[in-house]
């Protein structure tokens, strides 16, 4: 046996060990490996260390290895290391290190990794409220071949930027891809985005006649009291109840009595 194919056999024997809880033995053989600067498999044990030494409760020596992982470079492992220092990161609650960490992954470029490390970024970035950076963040992760959430969640950036068309597109063409499991989850936020550009629709609707009957210009009592009506019944749908109670006021209250009444009409509909 080579001493190549006996450290492989001595990594196999620390990766099962850990495996079977045996924590100790599995540290003791991976950090021999690790401290070895000539070990072929030096990274691979480091970052088997660095899993067990999180195992094991000792956040620092978990770190010491990764970072041993990552400066070999090594385009597998370096990039696994970087992540698990950027998690760790993220569990101690230290994001300026964690966002830094996730950043190295990016440097390394293994093309697993780095969808991962933009969407860890984007969560970070809306964890802080910078929509326009969880955005730039997550539109890199679906460029790099990101899974179908990255879709949903900048879906949810974007409708809550106010921009469900946009929203819509995004999902619509997760869908055209292959989404997989993802299907039903996707279509539902696509209703949602859909839903969102309807009341838009309508609210729209209602103050462009507002402005033509300031302007003097005729106004369709009865089309603009459906936009009113479509607006406040689809809002409780998204959780906005009170907007909508403040819609159905403003169409009571209009000051053209024609159309206050075909208002109060289509909502006593329900009273009836």
């Amino acid at each position: 046996m080579t001493p190549q194919e006996l450290d492989t056999s001595r990594l196999e024997s620390a990766r099962r060990l850990a495996e079977s809880g045996h924590l100790d033995g599995a540290a003791a053989i991976f950090a021999e490996l690790a401290a070895d600067p000539h070990d072929p498999d030096r990274a691979q044990a480091a970052v088997g260390l660095a899993v067990v030494r999180q195992e094991q409760g000792d956040a620092e020596a978990a770190r010491a290895a990764a970072r041993t992982a990552l400066a070999t470079g090594h385009p597998e492992y370096a990039a696994q290391a970087a992540c698990h220092l950027a998690q760790g990161f993220e569990r101690e609650g230290d994001l300026e290190q964690a966002r830094a960490a996730w950043q190295r992954v990016l440097g390394i470029g293994n093309s697993t990794y780095v969808p991962l490390a933009h969407l860890a970024l984007a969560r970070l970035a809306e964890e802080e409220g910078d929509l326009d950076r969880a955005e730039q963040e997550l539109r890199a992760a679906l460029a790099a071949g990101g899974p179908p959430p990255a879709a949903r969640r900048l879906a949810d950036v974007l409708i809550a930027r106010g921009e469900p068309e946009e929203a819509a597109r995004v999902l619509q063409a997760a869908l055209d891809g292959d989404p997989g499991a993802e299907a039903a989850r996707l279509r539902v936020q696509l209703g949602i985005a859909h839903l969102e550009l309807a009341c838009a629709q309508f609210a729209w609707a209602v103050e462009d006649a507002a402005d033509a009957g300031d302007a003097g210009d005729p106004v369709d009592p009865e089309t603009v009291s459906l936009a009113i009506e479509l607006l406040a019944r689809t809002l409780p749908l998204r959780g906005r109840a009170d907007d909508a109670e403040a819609v159905w006021a403003y169409g009571l209250r209009h000051a053209d009595p024609e159309l206050a009444e075909q208002v109060r009409l289509r909502r006593e509909r329900d009273q009836a």
